[in-house]
């Protein structure tokens, strides 16, 4: 065979092999292809600048880049940040306590993968914005986040299709509305090992084709999860998921549901007494009818592994453990997990962050040496037998790893999955 079909035929076989490569190890449900910013630049965020040269807001503001973290610490943004295609937010590598985004929302574009950063609100931003916003894009995936403060929502998708939130922790939003989040019409949308909290309703208002596993719900005030109450069909999933009173909690843990919300239902557990013990009921048929849903024998949306699935009380020890983000959990985040940890005896739905304690500084400490920029330490290279002085080894794949070496550096910064 010539050299050049030799060379097309390998170039078609990486293609096929990096379309259906996971965004990292873990990576699960419809977002789970979603390729970030694989083979682009990498941007060091080195200060805690609202905008300017090496500040975050710069770093997402282009196609193509993995974004690393030269500082830990608080970025107070006044206005909403974009965040362009085919980026990777790696916000496991800001060192000391990491990293915050706090101040006002975000919004993403398609093929994103973000890691263990905090977005936060104010009460100072629109009454009408959400914290995250992921509207009208494709492949996208939000691993260990904390999502917190939004004055409407705090995470809006809409007409998206292939999202995946997992292990993250959706909570305390703020007035004049204090909701968890609004799903309007996406399609093909992974939630799993979610924690939603202190939310006075829609965790999340799923009117979505949605598959809706080993999630916990606490201290709900008027609604758990809502249906999506519309004319339109939507197909939803929900297994394994564990709802648990709060103070605030009224008796609605599943409402507003209508007709139109094809719901299946598995697994799902939900404790009411407010004891400090999880000791739930099996959720059946009939609370799903009296919320007015129509039922369905099997389920619709399959994406998530069946091995990743766990039982509702195996999840509510996984969410409490790993749900945010946990890598280095701050101030705001352990308060939050406290609550859950008491199981219905403390909890309160806020009216700004104020009253919550505000947000707490967080401790920076010095990043490791990279002396040619490409995001991995020298000391991690020279240990993987790269050279520290080589840019281009980065976007390398080394020979048995299905990821750039610069990936496999990323990975290797959370715990593995077992």
């Amino acid at each position: 065979m010539k050299p050049f079909f030799i060379c097309l035929l390998l170039a078609l076989s990486a293609k096929i092999t990096c379309a259906q490569q996971v965004a990292f190890p873990g990576a699960d449900g419809f977002g789970r292809f979603a390729t970030g910013g694989r083979g682009g630049l990498t941007y060091h965020v080195k200060n805690l600048n609202d905008s300017g040269e090496g500040s975050f807001r710069d770093a997402v503001s282009r196609p193509n880049r993995t974004v690393v973290f030269d500082i830990g610490g608080v970025i107070q943004i006044h206005d909403k940040i974009h965040v362009a295609e085919q980026v990777t937010i790696a916000g496991q590598t800001a060192p000391g306590d990491g990293i915050v985004i706090y101040g006002n929302g975000l919004s993403f574009s398609s093929n994103c993968i973000t890691r263990y950063v905090r977005f936060r609100g104010s009460i100072n931003m629109p009454k009408g914005a959400c914290v995250v916003v992921v509207d009208s894009v494709h492949d996208v995936i939000f691993d260990h986040i904390s999502v917190e403060w939004g004055r409407w929502d705090d995470f809006h998708i809409k007409d998206s299709k292939n999202v995946t939130v997992q292990y993250s922790l959706i909570g305390e939003p703020i007035d004049p509305q204090r909701f968890g989040a609004l799903f309007e019409n996406p399609e093909r949308v992974t939630i799993q090992h979610c924690l939603w909290i202190d939310n006075q309703s829609r965790n999340p208002k799923a009117k979505a084709g949605i598959e809706y596993i080993n999630n916990v719900v606490y201290n709900w005030g008027v609604n758990g999860l809502v249906g999506g109450h519309s004319g339109a069909v939507h197909n939803q999933d929900i297994i394994n998921n564990y709802f648990i009173a709060g103070p605030n909690s009224g008796h609605a843990f599943i409402g507003m549901f209508s007709a139109t919300d094809q719901v299946y239902h598995n697994g799902n557990y939900v404790d009411m007494n407010k004891d400090g013990v999880l000791n739930g009921r099996l959720v059946v048929d009939t609370d799903f009818v009296h919320a007015e849903a129509t039922l369905k024998p099997t389920r619709q949306n399959t994406a998530m592994d069946l091995k990743n699935i766990e039982s509702a009380a195996d999840a509510y020890a996984t969410v409490l453990a790993e749900a945010g983000a946990s890598l280095h959990r701050d101030a705001v985040d352990e308060r939050i997990i406290s609550y859950l940890r008491s199981l219905g005896k403390e909890g309160k739905i806020f009216k700004s962050e104020a009253d919550a304690g505000g947000q707490p500084k967080l401790n920076s400490a010095p990043a490791p040496k990279d002396s040619d920029g490409d995001g991995m330490p020298d000391a991690w290279e020279k240990a993987n037998h790269l050279d520290p002085n080589n840019a281009a080894d980065g976007n390398a794949i080394t020979a048995g790893s299905t990821y750039t070496n610069l990936e496999v550096y990323l990975n290797s910064l959370v715990p593995k999955k077992k």
